[in-house]
């Protein structure tokens, strides 16, 4: 038998002679059936391009699978999110700074910062109300960051912190950064004490109304402003006119009333000007102030970090590093907050930014910061 015989798949052919199986020849003896040769059936082979189609098809399905259950989730937990936060607001979470974490007295910080607008459901109402909310907080540390901002802003914010220093009866400490002038200064006069760090710029105490006069400019272009006004003063500030004297009479007023407000606002905080209102007239020019310059001048308390202020803080409270806890308020975010990273997006500029930029408006700011 040769090789050809054993891998041999040659079908026999149809109607040729097979011998019997378990056959005897003529001479008796048993002859073995003759060999049978073995098939072997091919499987049938699947091309790669196949199974690539296949793996397609099942991305595709679990890609508009897992996009519909995601969609879903985002619709019931933002239903879930906006019922909770109609239902109550949401709280602010909590930073250990400082002291003994489990303690229970805390010494809690609240952080101003940026241009202050004064908006009501800001960040800074908000650790105001938690600290109203919160009978284990004995003392604030009042952390200042800003250039100042509004006068009705900078003013409410003061008459907040106000109220919560009388309903709590507890004291406040204030720790300037690197900039807690004009408005920045005005809110810190709620202060106990006020720390001011070595490179604090602060100071800066008055008021600006910025108006800008686009007369020649419109004249130019070829616009022509033709407002209809119920009196002569509803136009004033106009950008398209130059202002006359009875206008700048009118707006020179707002500035001298919402400048003595200023004032009194800081004999009010500060006792060194308390019974000295030509020492406060001396200071309050506009100028800005060092540290140092600021301490002389009786504006300032002492120099020190915020630690130094929260130190502070405490002693005025009867407390100690370690029986309490220093905290700083952060916002809490939600799933949809935390999943989309809204409180981080850049705002998109709103048509009602251009009105809210023309507005004459009363500002407490330092000079260098150029005002809306």
């Amino acid at each position: 038998m040769n090789t050809h015989d054993i891998y041999s798949t040659e079908v026999p052919q149809q109607g040729s002679a097979q011998p019997a199986s378990n056959s005897t020849s003529g001479t008796g003896r048993f002859t073995p059936p003759p060999y049978q040769p073995m098939y072997f059936q091919p499987e049938p082979q699947v091309g790669c391009g196949t199974y690539l189609f296949r793996f397609i098809i099942i991305l595709l399905v679990v890609g508009i699978l897992g996009g519909i259950g995601f969609i879903g989730l985002l619709v019931v937990a933002g239903t879930v999110t906006a019922s909770v936060q109609n239902a109550s607001e949401t709280p602010l979470t909590e930073k250990f700074i400082l002291g003994v974490p489990a303690a229970k007295s805390k010494v809690a910080v609240i952080t101003v910062e940026g241009v202050i607008t004064g908006s009501e459901d800001g960040f800074v109402p908000k650790q105001i109300r938690q600290v109203i909310n919160d009978s284990h907080v004995e003392a604030v540390v009042l952390r200042i960051e800003s250039p100042g901002g509004t006068m009705a802003g900078s003013d409410y914010y003061h008459h907040l912190l106000m109220e919560m220093k009388k309903e709590r009866d507890i004291p406040i400490v204030v720790s300037m950064g690197s900039i807690a002038a004009s408005g920045g200064y005005y809110i810190a006069m709620v202060g106990n004490e006020i720390y001011a760090e070595h490179s604090t710029i602060t100071g800066s105490i008055g008021v600006i109304v910025s108006l800008f006069n686009g007369e020649d400019l419109c004249k130019k272009i070829g616009v022509e402003s033709t407002p209809i006004t119920s009196g002569n003063l509803k136009a004033m500030g106009s950008f398209s006119k130059r202002m006359s004297d009875e206008e700048k009479e009118v707006w020179q007023r707002l500035v001298d009333d919402s400048f003595a407000r200023f004032k009194q606002v800081i004999r009010d905080g500060r006792d060194v000007f308390a019974n000295d209102a030509e020492k406060l007239d001396q200071l309050a020019t506009g100028q800005i102030y060092t540290a140092t310059e600021a301490k002389d001048n009786g504006l300032i308390d002492e120099i020190g970090f915020l630690d130094d202020a929260i130190k502070k803080a405490m002693s005025l409270a009867g407390l100690t590093e370690h029986n309490s806890k220093a905290i700083r308020y952060k916002p809490k975010l939600g799933f949809m907050d935390a999943l989309l990273e809204s409180r981080t997006t850049p705002p998109q500029f709103r048509a009602e930014t251009i009105v809210e930029i023309a507005t004459p408006r009363v500002y407490l700011l330092c000079p260098y910061v150029p005002p809306m």
